[in-house]
């Protein structure tokens, strides 16, 4: 696939520079995880018209001032994968497996395993894509294209990649975010950019290392969107060989919600899954996408 911009990518990348998505200086972190400082302007976090669209009755969502005054002073009482209100699982008697894959973007993240998507699209097997900012920038022309591929849901995976929390807690050496005005910036900066690429608002939301406060999960919730884990971790970051990769996916069954990353080309998640694709099928599993609506 042609990485060469054309007129659609400069028009996009320009939209996203409009809309606050554009990275900023690259600041400091561990060199698997590097984090983008995202702009702080509170004007380039537009609310006006947007609603909700969870399952509960469609509202406005909060602006960023809202958010600040609604959580501020919040105890956290929880911090990890599994927080009140996140989707780590299919709701029952759903038939079939959904498979999410993470585009983290930044220096060593930035890459797009194409290898993993002609898998996904020659088997014909749909998923959620979530994608961040950081590799939204980055790989224009390509997010252009899986925006128009119907096999293919786009979702939130934040503005720099960061752990959502209420208090600046860290995970895997990355900071997350230190206050509900920082955990509104990394989301609805990004919600901004994937509006403009998709036309509509993403569903999902997934934080960098899927780690959240039940403060942060409470306010991904007001501003409309689902928070999403998962129950089988396909392929640890993208470290894991090919055999493991597979091993871990054919665990899966009907309600798990699998993820795994397709920002690393060249490691063992592409052919990994491409077996495990196989092996599911051959006893007869079905994938799903995520749900439309939650109460999780």
């Amino acid at each position: 696939m042609t990485r060469t911009p054309d007129r659609r990518s400069f028009l996009l990348a320009a939209a996203m520079a409009l809309a606050g998505c554009a990275p900023g200086r690259q600041g400091p972190g561990p060199a698997a995880h590097p984090l983008a400082a995202g702009a702080r302007d509170p004007a380039r976090r537009p609310s006006a018209g947007l609603t909700a669209h969870t399952g509960a009755a469609p509202g406005p969502v909060p602006t960023r001032n809202q958010v600040t005054a609604m959580y501020a002073g919040r105890t956290t009482k929880y911090w990890g994968l599994e927080a009140p209100g996140v989707l780590t699982r299919l709701p029952p008697g759903t038939t079939g497996v959904a498979l999410t894959f993470d585009f983290c973007g930044g220096v060593n993240g930035n890459g797009a395993d194409l290898a993993l998507l002609s898998v996904l699209r020659q088997q014909h097997v749909p998923a959620t894509l979530f994608l961040s900012s950081r590799w939204i920038t980055a790989n224009p022309a390509l997010a252009m294209n899986l925006a128009g591929d119907p096999l293919f849901e786009l979702a939130n995976h934040g503005t720099s990649h960061r752990p959502l929390s209420v208090t600046g807690r860290s995970a895997y050496g990355i900071r997350g975010t230190r206050n509900p005005a920082e955990v509104y910036d990394e989301i609805m900066t990004n919600d901004a950019c994937l509006t403009q690429l998709t036309g509509r608002r993403s569903r999902y939301f997934r934080p960098g290392t899927a780690y959240l406060d039940d403060v942060s999960a409470a306010i991904v919730r007001s501003l409309g969107l689902i928070p999403v884990g998962f129950s089988i971790n396909g392929d640890a970051g993208a470290t894991f060989p090919a055999a493991t990769v597979t091993r871990e996916i054919s665990l899966a069954r009907a309600g798990d919600i699998v993820i795994a990353h397709g920002n690393h080309p060249g490691g063992g998640t592409a052919p990994g899954v491409e077996h495990a694709l196989k092996v599911m099928k051959a006893r007869g599993d079905t994938f799903l996408p995520l749900p439309r609506t939650t109460n999780a």
